[in-house]
């Protein structure tokens, strides 16, 4: 996972159900989240499938450590048992990079025509 300032990381998956024990597991997940790392966790539902879920941590400074660190919060906190297959997706995301300007980097002084 790349390290950038303000990106963030991504947690998607599919509950087995939508229910008070899912919602109640994810949301002591968030705040062990926050009350160890400084960030709050948001969670969302997919709007076309609101049996798919996403939490939604930034902005960070390192991903990397974070999504570590996650990870361990989230076993913990028996996190995965609230998914249909078992699984959480992460994914880390950042701002995009400037493009160099056309030339930035080239051998100026080649004597090439």
């Amino acid at each position: 996972m790349a390290t950038g300032q303000d990106g963030g990381v991504y947690v998607y998956y599919r509950v087995a159900s939508d229910d008070a024990g899912a919602r109640s597991a994810i949301a002591a997940l968030l705040a062990a989240v926050e009350a160890e790392t400084g960030i709050a966790g948001r969670l969302l539902a997919r709007c076309d499938d609101p049996a798919t879920w996403m939490e939604v941590y930034e902005p960070l400074a390192d991903a990397a450590a974070f999504a570590r660190r996650l990870d361990e919060l989230a076993q913990r906190h028996g996190a995965a048992a609230v998914t249909g297959d078992g699984r959480r997706h992460a994914e880390c995301f950042a701002p995009l990079r400037p493009i160099a300007a056309p030339g930035a980097g080239a051998d100026r002084d080649s004597g090439a025509v």
